[in-house]
């Protein structure tokens, strides 16, 4: 057996309408269907839901459900608010800086660019508090066949230490 890919990835949001509008016309996704029950249809609880699903490029769907009678949505507070993100990938850092520049002027924080010696990242906050990640890979290939050979060593010696690796320590000394 074989995984094909992600059929999709599932978030809350407050606002469905709120939430197309923002992923649309701010990332440019297109807004590809919706599903809205009043029973939800795997446990059979009354319960009414939109499910709303945005094309995020190249066959990738991240979706969002509103639900009106749950409580209000909240974050896991015993996560770091950086941790939890959803990132997504652009072609460039031109298109990245681009993207920073139309994100800022609808009025949103942006943080970055970020080196991640690499890929450069931006990060900025959706209307439902979802941190995002537009990233721009510059990565060579050979930069990446070494990151991959390394990358057993680095978690087994996480496992052991619960200390950064020093197997990829010239990643951070890139600029």
């Amino acid at each position: 057996m074989t995984l094909e890919r992600i059929h999709h990835v599932a978030y809350r949001c407050n606002d469905a309408k709120e939430t197309v509008n923002f992923y649309r016309d701010l990332l440019g996704m297109e807004f590809k269907l919706a599903i809205a029950e009043d029973k939800v249809p795997s446990t059979g609880e009354a319960d009414p839901y939109m499910h709303v699903f945005m094309d995020a490029g190249s066959g990738n769907v991240i979706a969002f459900f509103e639900l009106p009678n749950s409580p209000k949505m909240d974050r896991d507070q015993n996560t770091p608010e950086w941790v939890q993100h959803i990132a997504f990938e652009v072609s460039s850092h031109e298109e990245l800086m681009t993207y920073k520049g139309k994100i800022e002027a609808s009025g949103l924080d942006v943080l970055g660019p970020v080196n991640h010696g690499v890929f450069d990242s931006i990060y900025f906050f959706d209307p439902n508090g979802h941190r995002l990640e537009l990233a721009a890979n510059k990565g060579t290939q050979a930069q990446m066949d070494q990151l991959k050979s390394v990358a057993d060593l680095m978690l087994d010696e996480w496992a052991e230490t619960k200390k950064a690796p020093q197997h990829a320590a010239w990643l951070h000394e890139a600029t």
